[in-house]
């Protein structure tokens, strides 16, 4: 007998298959069993139990699994991470349409990652080997750290306007 976590999904209308280990999910999502523990432990994915106490995995935990991985691969917090997977419904397996409303809801902070990262990119390429150890012209170099000034972390990247070296 299983016993049903509401966020697991493991008695969906329809759905026959039966639930998954943690050794087949792991191997499955190419990640360690621990990591499985961790994620539910974290809120992020649910399991069921088994009237042995062992945990069994629905299916679609496998894309939950792959979100939060390539979340997590491009920086993204683990509390972000949480709050999407939090506005999939907890009741059914959550849909193309609930899928796509998670990503319209994120698509503004991606733009700005991106928009961040494409800054870096440009800031580095126009930097490296150029020797042109200036304040006024480098977003990097920063002799005698005067940037300390500013706060911490990388300021002048952070505010630079994309169109500037």
């Amino acid at each position: 007998m299983v016993e049903v976590n509401r966020r697991s999904h493991a008695l969906t209308a329809g759905i026959t298959h039966p639930p998954l280990t943690p050794g087949e999910v792991a191997t499955r999502a190419g990640v360690a069993v621990s990591a499985l523990h961790f994620y539910e432990r974290e809120g992020l994915i649910a399991s069921n139990r088994t009237s042995g106490n062992q945990r069994r995995y629905h299916r679609d935990v496998l894309r939950r699994i792959s979100f939060i991985r390539v979340s997590q691969g491009l920086g993204i917090s683990l509390a972000d991470i949480r709050t999407a997977l939090d506005s999939l419904p907890d009741d059914t397996v959550p849909t193309k349409a609930d899928w796509a409303r998670l990503s319209r809801n994120w698509r503004t902070d991606l733009d700005a990652r991106i928009d961040q990262l494409q800054r870096l990119r440009d800031n580095l390429d126009s930097c490296i080997g150029c020797g042109c150890l200036s304040l006024k012209s480098c977003a990097l170099y920063n002799t005698h750290d005067r940037l300390a000034a500013d706060g911490p972390g990388a300021r002048r990247l952070l505010r630079q306007p994309l169109d500037q070296p």
